[in-house]
């Protein structure tokens, strides 16, 4: 019974895109450049922003690689900081 009713309504509405379809008015034909002209620079708006967010994602990931870069060097200068701390004491108590 439901596929019935899905292929009767995939049917219907398949009939009223193509009953639509060859109604075209001359106000239709007119307007359509400026459509056109509207869907090509919203596509170029897409890429844009596509590309933007591509950039901003390599940047984040950069930015992410250079933090633990600088968390690695400040924990080595932690570490030199210490042994020579300790080297500093050894040489004091001889």
């Amino acid at each position: 019974m439901q596929k019935i009713i899905k292929v009767s309504l995939l049917a219907l509405s398949i009939g009223l895109v193509g009953g639509c379809e060859g109604v075209q008015t001359q106000q239709t034909a007119t307007s359509s450049a400026p459509e056109v002209g509207a869907m090509e620079r919203a596509n170029d708006a897409y890429n844009l922003a596509q590309t933007a967010h591509q950039i901003a994602s390599e940047a984040a990931y950069a930015a992410d690689q250079a933090q633990r870069d600088a968390h690695a060097a400040l924990q080595c200068c932690n570490e030199n900081a210490s042994k020579l701390d300790r080297m500093f004491e050894k040489a004091m108590m001889k």
